[in-house]
């Protein structure tokens, strides 16, 4: 840490004579670095293959020597679709015994955005870490999909000013984007995210073998972000996911694994070298097609799910980019197909939804991203497939007229079929 101190006197020195004294002005000035790390796991079997040992690496990975406490949490979704889990993280524990306790029986908490609607949840995973007597040396496990893993973040971020966390994504989504990155939120005042912090995890693992118990809407719902990323970042992903769009949506094991991978890398990568990786400035390049996703998931009631909501920003945008002239119709044609090969439907009728002015509603979004992001507006689009810049305005009218063109393509979709919307495109 490097501390600077300095004091001023703005109008020169005091006159111990006058009755006019100056007013000094004396600041300290510190600035201090702190460094993050975290390791990524990707693995198989963790609970299931009793030779498997990352997560009593993980837990006990700055010191290795002593015994740690810690308590786990469980999405319901998960332990529904493996009724065993929760046998399973308690066995684990014993078998690792001589450096892991589990204190406390694993909780199940129901998932969904509804819970992170319900700050009573938090309140008692907090009281239930102030029971347990869980400290800042001690951890917390969990598994689920990325609201769980939300709302049980923001509860260990803020006991004790943060317990270590590791959390087990176990749906698509989370395993490439939510539950690597720094971010922990629930929702608030009708808005989505708007209480939460900016904390790394202690570790993260993600372990291929709870893909395999995910409906398949959620699986589909996961590979917007691997889509976004790409359009954002690296065009030979997203050439990638073309050439394997069969393969990712008939789920074949190697190509999602593959995928959420290289997904997962590509957002730890702008995390840690984007330059900002809490946000304090404006630009949020990761957010490409969320400024429509967030209000379509309000304006759906949240019938919408995360990456389905992306998906169709994610359209929404490029279609803008085309109408405004920064980009080129091909590119748009790569990303409506690519989009709808994968398995997403582009349309809700949410995004029609209209105010007593008749103004579309989901044009509110456009106003909370710029409060989200602290004042200015910085919407990502791309120039080109893997190239992204900020625009600091929108015009209304085009963003409309996006929409009107989403909507048809849709009739189109309904009338002709899914496989030829991409040859209808005008």
């Amino acid at each position: 840490m490097q501390c600077l101190s300095e004091s001023m006197k703005e109008d020169g020195p005091v006159d111990e004579n006058s009755s006019v004294h100056a007013v000094d002005t004396d600041s300290v000035m510190q600035r201090f670095n702190v460094p993050f790390e975290y390791p990524v796991y990707f693995s198989r079997g963790v609970f299931s293959d009793p030779h498997n040992l990352t997560l009593q690496r993980a837990i006990c990975r700055l010191e290795p020597h002593r015994r740690h406490r810690f308590v786990a949490v469980v999405d319901a979704g998960l332990a529904n679709a493996n009724p065993a889990i929760v046998q399973a993280l308690q066995a684990y524990a014993l078998r690792h015994a001589d450096t892991l306790e589990l204190v406390d029986a694993p909780r199940v908490l129901a998932g969904g955005e509804q819970l992170k609607h319900e700050p009573d949840a938090v309140r008692a995973l907090q009281q239930w870490l102030h029971d347990q007597h869980i400290d800042r040396h001690a951890c917390l496990v969990a598994l689920g999909g990325g609201a769980v893993l939300d709302a049980v973040g923001y509860a260990a971020a803020t006991t004790h000013r943060g317990v270590r966390l590791i959390r087990l994504p176990t749906t698509v989504l989370a395993q490439n984007d939510a539950g690597i990155g720094v971010k922990t939120a629930i929702n608030a005042f009708g808005v989505k995210n708007f209480l939460g912090t900016f904390t790394p995890p202690f570790a993260v693992i993600n372990d291929f073998d709870f893909i395999a118990t995910l409906p398949a809407r959620h699986c589909i719902a996961g590979m917007a972000e691997a889509v976004k990323v790409a359009a954002i970042r690296d065009r030979t992903f997203f050439d990638w996911l073309t050439a394997h769009a069969s393969a990712l949506a008939n789920f074949e094991p190697n190509a999602m694994q593959w995928m959420i991978r290289r997904c997962a890398e590509l957002h730890l990568q702008h995390i840690s070298q984007g330059g900002d990786p809490f946000e304090s400035g404006s630009a949020r390049p990761l957010d490409f097609g969320h400024w429509a996703a967030h209000k379509l998931e309000t304006l759906s009631a949240h019938t919408l799910m995360h990456g389905e909501a992306v998906a169709i920003g994610l359209a929404l945008d490029t279609r803008y980019a085309v109408t405004i002239g920064l980009l080129e119709m091909p590119a748009l044609t790569a990303m409506y197909t690519l989009l709808n090969r994968l398995g997403f439907r582009l349309w809700h009728d949410a995004l029609d939804a209209r105010d007593q002015s008749g103004r579309r509603r989901v044009l509110d979004g456009l106003t909370e991203f710029r409060e989200h992001l602290g004042g200015e507006l910085n919407v990502t689009l791309i120039k080109q497939i893997g190239k992204s810049v900020e625009v600091h305005a929108t015009d209304e009218r085009e963003v409309n007229a996006a929409i009107d063109w989403l909507q048809e393509q849709d009739r189109n979709r309904l009338h002709i079929g899914r496989k030829e919307v991409h040859c209808e495109m005008v």
